[in-house]
Order: structure tokens, then C-alpha cells, then sequence
């Protein structure tokens, strides 16, 4: 994990929340959720806020949501299609590498922000306006888990 994304957390950490390391990724648990944990091949329902990281999480560096307050909140209007819920198994390879990561353990109900550097993200390849090599940070509210 990068300096900057540590010292966000150790920063911003609070005395209930909890940080939770998977392979490149970080994921502050902000709520708790409750029952069965997501697994390797488990499935997932969530909302999702987008931002590139710089030294902080900020509605000036969002580049993608499909959490409809978010979007509002920062007045956004481009954005996903629209704000239904993104719901993904973890075997099908449509989530960037360090999402997925910080994903795994995650339970419905839990709000989170998972953060990891540019090589878990879209690496050496600019993405829309996403510089190559960017840090990048998620803040995550799950909605379901499934692991059958």
C-alpha cells in the first residue's frame, strides 16, 4: 500500500472502524454489516462512488457513481447509465482488480472505502480522465452477499 493512501487512513481512522489489507488493497470499514462474509467466488449487490486518489477522497475527483445521493451531493451528472444497483460475482472479471480485492470479506449493510495504488487499478493506461498509474479510491455501500 502506498504512503499517501496509508496515511490517509491512519489519519482519518476512527475508534470503530476497522481497516482490513488484501492483496494491494485497503478497505476502511466505516458500518459494519452483518451476516456471511463475501468469499472468492461469492457474489455481490452494491452502490459505488468512483474517485481518483490524490491525498483525499473529494466530489472534485469522483469519475464514476452509481449512488444516486452521491451523485446529487457532489452535483454530478455524468455518471453510470443509471443508479440500479451494480451486482457482480467476483469470478467474472468485471471489476477492476483492486475493487475486487477489497471486496472479499465485505457483509450486507457495510459501508466501506477501499483504496489501492495504480497497479491494481487501470495501470500503465489512461481510462477516460483517469491518468495512467493512478491511485484509486471506492467508497462502497453493499447491499447484499452471496456465496452459493
Amino acid at each position: 500500500i502506498e504512503t499517501g493512501i496509508e496515511k490517509y487512513i491512519s489519519s482519518n481512522l476512527k475508534d470503530d472502524w476497522t481497516v482490513t489489507y488484501n492483496s494491494g488493497s485497503a478497505r476502511l470499514t466505516l458500518v459494519p454489516g452483518e451476516g456471511e462474509e463475501l468469499k472468492e467466488g461469492g457474489a455481490v449487490g452494491f452502490y459505488y462512488a468512483g474517485y481518483i486518489f490524490t491525498s483525499n477522497i473529494s466530489p472534485s475527483n469522483m469519475f464514476a457513481t452509481n449512488h444516486e445521493a452521491t451523485a446529487v451531493a457532489a452535483k454530478w451528472n455524468l455518471t453510470d447509465h443509471d443508479y440500479s444497483l451494480m451486482e457482480i460475482n467476483l469470478h467474472d472479471g468485471a471489476l477492476l482488480e483492486g475493487v475486487r480485492n477489497g471486496l472479499i470479506g465485505v457483509k450486507a449493510g457495510e459501508e466501506c472505502e477501499i483504496l489501492f495504488c495504480g497497479k491494481y487499478g487501470f495501470g500503465n493506461s489512461t481510462f477516460g480522465m483517469i491518468p495512467a498509474n493512478s491511485a484509486l479510491a471506492f467508497k462502497i455501500w453493499v447491499v447484499s452477499v452471496s456465496n452459493e
